[in-house]
């Protein structure tokens, strides 16, 4: 129980007559340090829960794919935690390091797709192993964490990162961990090898010699690719009438946008509480709706979140309802107590992200869906 990072917030295992139990499950990150403590290796993490099935790709012990050269790491792979996703990051390019072999001429050693925070990670370690590679993203460094709301906070623990050493945050906003990221890309000298404002397109097999990787720029040759692509980049849509409109979002940057304005949000995870507390702190009306019944999902201080904005009468949340439609100053919803017909200048929609599944498909990576299963 001392081994979770998150305590005193978390209160996942407790003890109870001298062995241990699950106390308050739906708490668990995911952090896994309580399974690396364990001294009679006893835990086991899983992923997703008996009726929420995950996507995942199927994966070596090494991160290599069904598809031989062709690894995958980070949020993708089902890690999402930045600390787990920096390391993942790391020690995939450590595994592609060791199954290089002779260079052939025009060709890189490794294409990394993905500058967040598996990406990223990757990148210093093939910098370090003196690798030829580019990292392309199709937007800024930092992947997912780029795309937080401002100021958010990102809770992260030590973390081991190439040509840096092990690093140590409890509490930083999004704005200073991407900061400290620029700063060691500068540092590091790995921005020469970063590819921003680029998307892949294909990554195809290039005879039995490697890849060949061809995005909205430019094409490259790579003897191994790494996709550390997240989840998040295809955001569940609720596909209802009116979702085209101008005023659907599907994640929040700047909660003062909304002050004065009816917000609907919609969605029970950590991002959608994140995003329905912090519009209504900044002095927006905020609705939340959600189709279960608890927020299961989401840390306790996010749930706190909503609880004290709701008994300040910033927030009205809407258990078990579903959006039908949404118009252009009102959107209607099903709730237990029938139908619902709200005023509203916005909607964003945080329901998560969809596995690019066609993408990998594509490519030739076999996926499975996990129900409460390692």
């Amino acid at each position: 129980m001392k081994a979770c990072p998150e305590q005193p917030e978390h209160h996942v295992l407790g003890l109870i007559d001298g062995k241990a139990h699950l106390v308050s499950p739906t708490d668990c990150i995911g952090h896994g340090a309580c399974r690396a403590a364990c001294p009679a290796d006893a835990i086991t993490l899983v992923f997703g829960t008996e009726r929420r099935g995950v996507e995942i790709p199927l994966l070596s012990p090494e991160f290599e794919s069904t598809v031989p050269g062709l690894f995958v790491a980070g949020e993708l792979g089902g890690m999402g935690l930045i600390r787990n996703a920096l390391a993942q990051g790391r020690q995939a390019v450590d595994a592609i390091h060791r199954k290089l072999r002779t260079a052939i001429p025009g060709q890189l050693d490794l294409v990394i797709v993905g500058a967040g925070p598996a990406g990223f990670s990757a990148s210093l370690a093939a910098k370090s192993h003196k690798m030829q590679f580019v990292t392309i993203e199709q937007e800024s460094l930092g992947g997912s964490v780029f795309q937080y709301p401002r100021a958010k906070l990102v809770m992260t623990q030590p973390a081991e990162i190439p040509l840096v050493g092990k690093v140590s945050f409890r509490q930083t906003s999004k704005e200073d961990l991407l900061a400290f990221w620029q700063d060691i890309e500068r540092k590091t000298g790995v921005a020469g090898s970063m590819r921003y404002r680029e998307r892949v397109e294909s990554v195809d097999r290039d005879g039995a010699q490697g890849f060949i990787v061809r995005t909205s720029l430019a094409e490259y040759r790579a003897a191994k690719v790494l996709l550390a692509i997240g989840r998040r980049g295809t955001p569940r849509k609720l596909d209802v009438t009116g979702e085209d409109l101008p005023k659907v979002v599907y994640r929040l940057i700047d909660p003062e946008q909304y002050r004065g304005q009816r917000v609907l949000v919609v969605g029970g995870g950590d991002s959608a509480l994140e995003a329905a507390a912090s519009v209504a702190e900044a002095g927006g009306q905020v609705t939340l709706s959600y189709r279960g019944d608890a927020f299961t999902r989401a840390k306790p201080r996010n749930r706190d979140r909503i609880a004290a904005a709701e008994r300040a009468g910033q927030l009205q949340l809407l258990l078990q309802s579903k959006v039908e439609r949404i118009e252009q100053e009102r959107v209607l919803l099903r709730s237990q107590d029938g139908h619902l017909i709200l005023p509203n200048d916005a909607v964003i929609v945080s329901a998560g992200g969809i596995l690019p599944s066609d993408f990998l498909r594509r490519v030739g990576i076999h996926v499975e869906t996990k129900y409460g299963t390692a």
